[in-house]
């Protein structure tokens, strides 16, 4: 079974985005919704880890991320960070949605 490094490195990316905001602004609500969704995110890479069409909390984690900071980007219009982390969750949405189209190999 194959390490899920994209997975991984989308919930490394949404975790260090709460922390920084944390960091920069002093914002406890960004600390709390990064590690909340990027410990989502690395609990789906994982899970599609060990079963490649388990792709639902990924799933989950990435869809709410892309609707909460691609309205944060519309309504705002900068990049940083809510146009940034809406472009990769989209990006996990697209990809995990092709996951699902896979047809299972025959053997």
């Amino acid at each position: 079974m194959a390490l899920d490094w994209i997975g991984f490195g989308y919930a490394a990316l949404v975790a260090s985005g709460g922390i920084i905001g944390y960091a920069k602004a002093g914002s406890v609500p960004s600390l709390a919704a990064g590690l909340l969704f990027g410990g989502l995110a690395g609990l789906g890479a994982y899970q599609i880890s060990q079963d490649p069409k388990n792709i639902w909390v990924s799933l989950a984690a990435s869809g709410t991320l892309a609707g909460i900071m691609g309205m944060r980007f519309y309504n705002s219009g900068k990049f940083m960070p809510a146009g940034l982390i809406a472009g990769a969750s989209l990006l996990m949405v697209g990809r995990l949605g092709l996951k699902m189209l896979d047809k299972p190999q025959q053997s």
